[in-house]
């Protein structure tokens, strides 16, 4: 399979042709914005979620600023400097934020070949899966740019080890006994190209210390080793390859099976199911996508979608998936699209704009 393409571009002259056309207007000398034409773009924002590796760049409140050792949650502040022992955050100098620049086509954070898989075995185009993955990220990171997020690590204390990337893949812990974390490092192996891939391999790739502990990943770097190590293959493009692969294998293709047999293929049905399996589990208990399923019975299918959707509004907010009451409007989400008849998720910016416009508690 071919690499990953780099997802969005920034227009690095965008904020200069903005400039030129202030100065253009007679914008006179110490103006806002003729200060604005002389500093430096900002990188992208600080987002506390992320975490960041020593060397990297982001901004904060107009001032750019690079991290001196891997951290995260921790916000820059305009104090921070070389003199200041101790602070992950060394100050540069003022930014002025660039031009917003238009919008990639969705397709642009696929690779062609995650493209060509994903269409032929889901049935749905990017466009599609960029409007599942938005749907998706929002109660789990509160933004709406999953593509942010492959280098994602952290223990969430939920005695499942390592949440990791875009859909969540565990290490395993004590109540998590089918992690799918394994199978992640293990296609990165490869994804990297390994004849006779490994999990052992792919930690080795990805610079980790760990082995299998029966079916369970164990870590043995700690936290700020081991998510900065994962943070560091955010633009990885096996990563993503293995990040997508996995994803299909653990929770998308049993989507997609249970859909189509009841004789539902749209985007809505396919993306609700998905983002239950991911949620509470593809299938074995009660409250999996599985066991929420046997609960609905038949119909057409938004009959049907709308039972799903009251079901599974039952058990959400249990703390165990949720913290109330971000269960309830995580599938209120996927229900006030159904109702908005969005159910092929196109041309549906301003949709999903709206359904996700709520605070992450």
């Amino acid at each position: 399979m071919k690499s990953l393409a780099m997802i969005l571009s920034l227009a690095g002259c965008a904020w200069l042709t903005l400039a030129s056309h202030a100065l253009a207007q007679g914008a006179p000398a110490g103006s806002t914005q003729r200060q604005a034409a002389r500093l430096t773009v900002c990188a992208t924002p600080w987002n506390a979620a992320i975490p960041y590796p020593a060397g990297s760049v982001t901004s904060h409140h107009g001032v750019n600023f690079t991290a001196a050792y891997w951290t995260q949650g921790n916000p820059p502040f305009a104090g921070s400097g070389t003199a200041e022992i101790g602070q992950p955050w060394i100050a540069a100098a003022r930014c002025a934020p660039s031009a917003k620049a238009k919008p990639a086509r969705p397709d642009d954070n696929f690779s062609p070949a995650t493209l060509k898989f994903l269409q032929a075995n889901t049935g749905l185009d990017g466009e599609q899966w960029h409007n599942i993955m938005q749907l998706v990220n929002k109660p789990e990171q509160d933004s709406l740019d999953w593509p942010k997020f492959y280098g994602y690590c952290e223990d969430i204390d939920d005695e499942r080890g390592f949440t990791i990337g875009i859909f969540g893949a565990t290490t395993g812990g004590p109540r998590d006994q089918g992690p799918d974390g394994p199978a992640l490092f293990k296609a990165f192996d490869a994804a990297s190209g390994a004849g006779n891939p490994s999990v052992a391999g792919g930690l080795a790739r990805a610079g980790v210390r760990g082995a299998m502990q029966g079916p369970v990943l164990k870590i043995s770097d700690s936290e700020k080793v081991f998510c900065g190590k994962i943070g560091a293959l955010q633009n990885n493009a096996a990563w993503r390859e293995a990040m997508w692969q996995t994803f299909y294998q653990v929770y998308i293709r049993y989507s997609v099976q249970q859909a189509r047999q009841r004789g539902f293929s749209s985007a809505l049905t396919i993306g609700s199911f998905v983002d239950t399996a991911l949620n509470q589990g593809a299938s074995g208990g009660a409250d999996s996508l599985q066991g929420l399923l046997s609960r609905c019975g038949g119909g057409d299918e938004k009959t049907f979608l709308s039972r799903f959707h009251a079901e599974r509004s039952k058990v959400v907010d249990s703390n165990e998936y949720n913290k109330p009451p971000n269960g309830k409007n995580r599938v209120k989400q996927w229900n006030t699209l159904l109702n908005m008849g969005e159910t092929d998720l196109k041309n549906a910016d301003a949709a999903v704009q709206k359904v996700t416009n709520w605070k992450l508690k």
